[in-house]
């Protein structure tokens, strides 16, 4: 296979909060103008244009507010039958008079409604849309959807067969950007297209039976590396997050050539697939300009950025295709329960970092090669949580799906206390020296095997006094296990006699954002070979306990039905657990083992549901 596949959205808001000045500062309660309206369908206008100039097909996503207007209806019947563009639906765009009438609220989000009201809106805007198309819509999307309303549209209205579900990685480090103002916490779902799970959207589908029916798109496609460093809402194939990170160079946008060829490379680590999204709507092109950048830079941005599809297009790099199409086409030729990876390196300052993505029914793993191959981001998918959002849940605003590790959000390696973040790495000693491979920089190889996986980190040089090893790694990701073989191996040695104890182990703790969560109740445990076990349940007492000779160590934490353990495939390893404290909110497990030259340590993570 060798498919880079293109799904272009515009989607004809008529009161964006961009270019409506009073709806934006609330001095108007009449959002409907005359003048704003025609400028965003004038702005639709240019997008379509710029589009079918460049030989590429769209799909119209249809606000609330654009079925209710005569002219926008005309120009989407109009666009379907000369272009063969799709109409399509979005609940994004709700906050119009007719809306604020019919339901007697200000909320902007279908997702922060309460269930209800959520199905009231469903009803209604697509019956309206069935009495204007005269069929129902095949694709719908909103900046995120949960599991609950996502299973009540296919119920409902089975000939939906898309959506975009959520945005990548769009949390905590958004919502500060944005003046602390932007409710869109669902950090934790895949990067590309994918089919959710019937418990919830971020999560990748088990088995048929766990399968919600719709196939799931990101708002847009993401710089895999840049988004976990910076701001999400800058790295995204759309000229205005580029504009929004100051990346670019006068009036030319080289970055967003870059972001758009590297997916193109993800064709080598998914079977020849890789895809793009872009989802925009008129609010950033309006003529009084945005950010910083009039409207002359505004529009060349787009224009540029989709004449580049278009040379792909003819260059046969590229296929277009509408959204229904599209879902059409993965249903037959992408495997429901995944994997997922992407071995993705900087594209924005040019540096030799990478970092390694993995996705499949059981979990979502990031692993950052600057960090010596660490995993520093964890998402336990097997858990199948349940974690409806919006108003009348647990969740409210916040739709991420837990971590059990986040470098990022919980201090990683490097911490300025007597603890340790939230990462899974490995430390070597000699001695009385200790290095921890997080801090040894490397690069990434990527291949595959039967049922396989596989990332291997170029050795690293490791010096201590009086020796100097080189240890190498290798990841072995069993698909739709909730396995990772784990293997550390002494490659050099300027002694081949002299032993080093390989510590493997896992820092874990669970949450959304920064803000530690409970542990009181996980339990620890270490497993010996001869039957005995040693317990323990977390109270924040500080406690440890190691063992020669184990069989497996263990963490289960049950707020959020997880299970995660280390068991050693090498032989004659020892196994701890610690349990940590108020100012270091983490619980630790870890294999150990002494290893010399051409010796190694492999161990399994594994992640399950705990029952």
């Amino acid at each position: 296979m060798d498919k880079f596949i293109l799904n272009l959205i515009h989607r004809p808001e008529l009161v964006p909060e961009y270019i409506d000045t009073g709806a934006r500062e609330g001095l108007g309660e009449e959002l409907n103008k005359t003048e704003v309206v025609s400028e965003s369908l004038d702005i639709f206008r240019l997008q379509q244009k710029i589009a079918h100039d460049n030989g590429l097909k769209t799909t119209i996503q249809m606000t609330y507010a654009s079925l209710y207007n005569e002219e926008c209806i005309e120009l989407a019947r109009q666009y379907h039958r000369d272009y063969g563009d799709e109409i399509g639906h979005t609940f994004l765009g709700l906050n119009c008079k007719q809306f604020r009438e019919q339901y007697q609220s200000r909320e902007l989000a279908i997702w922060l409604f309460p269930m209800d009201v959520k199905r009231r809106i469903v009803d209604d805007s697509f019956k309206r849309f069935k009495d204007i198309f005269g069929c129902y819509p095949t694709s719908t999307g909103s900046y995120f959807m949960d599991a609950e309303l996502l299973g009540y549209i296919k119920q409902q209205y089975p000939d939906v067969k898309i959506a975009v579900a959520t945005c990548f990685e769009e949390g905590p480090k958004v919502f500060r950007h944005a003046n602390y103002s932007w409710y869109t916490l669902m950090d934790g779902s895949p990067w590309t297209a994918w089919i959710p799970s019937g418990k919830n959207t971020h999560a990748i589908a088990a088995d048929e039976e766990d399968d919600i029916g719709i196939v799931a798109v990101p708002h847009l496609s993401r710089d895999l590396l840049a988004i976990m460093d910076n701001s999400g809402d800058m790295f995204g194939t759309h000229p205005q997050n580029i504009i929004r990170g100051l990346i670019y160079e006068g009036d030319r946008l080289p970055y967003m050539y870059n972001l758009v060829d590297q997916y193109q490379v993800m064709k080598k680590y998914n079977k020849g697939f890789s895809y793009n999204l872009v989802y925009v709507g008129p609010g950033w092109l309006g003529k009084s300009g945005r950010w910083e950048c009039d409207y002359r830079l505004l529009r060349k941005s787009y224009e540029d950025f989709l004449a580049y599809y278009g040379q792909l297009k003819k260059e046969g790099n590229v296929e277009d295709m509408t959204m229904s199409d599209f879902a059409d086409w993965f249903r037959q030729n992408q495997p429901r329960s995944g994997p997922l990876c992407g071995l993705w390196k900087d594209i924005l300052y040019g540096t030799r970092n990478q970092v390694f993505w993995y996705a499949d029914s059981r979990f979502r793993v990031q692993i950052d090669l600057k960090q010596g191959g660490a995993i520093t981001d964890l998402r336990p998918y097997a858990s199948g949580l349940r974690r409806p959002c919006g108003a009348g849940t647990q969740a409210n605003q916040d739709a991420s799906y837990p971590y059990i590790v986040q470098s990022r959000y919980r201090a990683g390696a490097f911490t300025h206390y007597a603890g340790e973040g939230a990462i899974k790495s490995c430390k070597v000693r000699y001695g009385s020296e200790e290095v921890d491979l997080s801090s040894c920089r490397s690069t990434g190889i990527y291949d595959e095997a039967d049922n396989c996986r596989i990332l291997g980190v170029r050795p690293v040089e490791i010096e201590f006094r009086g020796l100097t090893i080189k240890l190498a790694t290798t990841y072995t990701f069993k698909e739709n296990t909730g396995e990772i073989i784990i293997k550390r191996k002494i490659v050099e040695s300027s002694d081949s006699s002299a032993q080093v104890e390989v510590d493997e182990f896992l820092t874990s703790c669970w949450g959304t954002t920064e803000y530690p969560e409970d542990l009181t109740g996980c339990l620890l445990a270490v497993v010996g070979k001869d039957g005995s076990r040693n317990e323990l349940s977390y109270e924040y007492r500080c406690r440890e306990f190691s063992a020669d000779n184990v069989k497996c160590v263990e963490a289960i934490i049950p707020q959020v039905q997880t299970k995660v353990s280390l068991t050693p495939i090498s032989d004659h390893c020892g196994g701890y657990y610690e349990e940590g404290y108020s100012f270091a909110p983490n619980l630790k497990i870890g294999i150990t083992k002494t290893v010399e030259y051409n010796q190694e340590l492999v161990t399994c993570l594994k992640v399950e549901q705990a029952l």
